[in-house]
């Protein structure tokens, strides 16, 4: 083989070696070069190169569910009359929560905390001069028609604190948002690849990964404030309390990676 058709196979040897093809080419063309042999056990070809296109979704929906904070704060001279008067309150708060159809698995302590109060005027030994109850509640509820009912019944038969209302997706309507939010960000990266593909003058072939990404913000809050002071000057028995849940979106990104063919 002269001296030029050897410079011609060389040069070919290398331009396969750079574009990738199968381990046998690159033998044969050796081969033909005139280097040196070696044994092939396998014939491999690979793609490092993925086309990744991403697609959204983005669905507005109406919270399922409700949670309301609700609680107490009492003082009294001794611990046993701190005791009552917060367990009276507590026990005719969830007397009236089931005759408003509530469930007890509904309603939740979140909260119960006894403690001394103590006289810390200067020059005087440190005394104790009555004890505080602090008692809190959680009741979750679907039917939101309960929820400004549960307010102004709790505010009537004593609680002080109306911590704040959470309107969020239950369980079952979260996992039913995200299959529908899901099926459409993959639609819309398909639609999003088939028209870059073609508009590039690409072939794709078959899906070789699939990474999601879920908003993680699902609750939408309404809140509701009162004071010790406002419940003794009659503020339970004012105006009947009016809290809407409104909506929440949900925001979904799929991100397909096709084989480039």
């Amino acid at each position: 083989m002269n001296l030029e058709l050897r410079r011609m196979l060389a040069t070919l040897a290398m331009i396969v070696t750079a574009v990738g093809l199968s381990t046998l080419a690159v033998v044969l063309v050796t081969r033909l070069a005139g280097g040196p042999s070696f044994s092939v056990n396998e014939i491999s070809t690979s793609k490092m190169s993925t086309f990744d296109v991403s697609g959204e979704s983005k669905i507005s929906t109406v919270p399922d569910q409700a949670e309301v904070r609700m609680g107490l704060t009492v003082n009294e001279a001794t611990v046993k009359a701190a005791q009552d008067r917060a367990n009276t309150v507590i026990n005719d708060i969830n007397t009236r929560l089931g005759e408003l159809g509530i469930e007890k698995k509904d309603i939740k302590t979140e909260n119960y905390s006894l403690y001394p109060q103590y006289d810390y005027q200067p020059g005087s030994n440190q005394r104790i001069t009555g004890y505080t109850v602090n008692a809190n509640l959680v009741v979750t509820m679907t039917d939101f028609a309960l929820v400004n009912q549960t307010i102004d019944m709790a505010t009537n038969a004593g609680a002080n604190q109306i911590g704040g209302i959470t309107f969020s997706l239950s369980d079952d309507k979260k996992a039913e948002t995200e299959e529908q939010a899901r099926k459409e960000a993959i639609e819309d990266a398909r639609e999003k690849a088939s028209e870059l593909a073609g508009l590039a003058g690409m072939r794709l072939g078959k899906i070789v990964n699939v990474y999601e990404a879920p908003s993680d913000d699902y609750s939408i809050y309404g809140r509701a404030e009162m004071t010790t002071m406002d419940a003794a000057k009659g503020m339970g028995g004012g105006a009947p309390t009016n809290v809407e849940p409104g909506s929440t979106s949900f925001n979904y990104t799929v991100t397909l990676s096709y084989e480039t063919l």
